[in-house]
């Protein structure tokens, strides 16, 4: 009987927080999203890790570190018009353990012309207490 109760206890606080890891992982993206429509890079960056170990794969291919990705973002989106107006949509976000979780999603770009879209795998590690992406896959 202890050892059930034992297990019970164990199985909701780990539930509990991977729901609290869920949201603070929601509440990341949503940070990145609003930063993104301010026009504000660094801002949009802040969720990545910032480790020349990050890793954004693109149509290009694949490409390593945090200035990189940054370099290429104001590449390929040098102004607001650019830019546009980011909106995600979160299909499922699967927290695997304390320290590592996917995020499955969509993203689109509203411009005046256009309204280019795609969607985007996460892997985002626990580092120093906070979450962060650590790969990006985007098409």
């Amino acid at each position: 009987m202890k050892k059930i109760l034992l297990f019970s206890v164990m199985l909701f606080l780990a539930t509990f927080s991977f729901g609290q890891d869920k949201l603070a992982i929601t509440n990341l993206l949503e940070k990145q999203r609003l930063a993104w429509n301010r026009g504000d890079l660094i801002g949009y960056m802040d969720a990545y890790w910032k480790s020349d170990s990050l890793v954004f794969i693109g149509k290009s291919g694949p490409k390593y570190g945090w200035k990189t990705t940054l370099d290429n973002y104001k590449k390929s989106y040098p102004d607001e018009y650019a830019m546009g107006i980011l909106t995600f949509n979160i299909m499922e976000i699967n927290v695997i353990d304390l320290k590592n979780a996917l995020v499955l999603g969509g993203w689109k770009l509203k411009r005046e012309d256009e309204q280019p879209q795609g969607f985007f795998t996460l892997w985002l590690r626990r580092i120093k207490g906070e979450w962060k992406i650590v790969l990006d896959h985007s098409s």
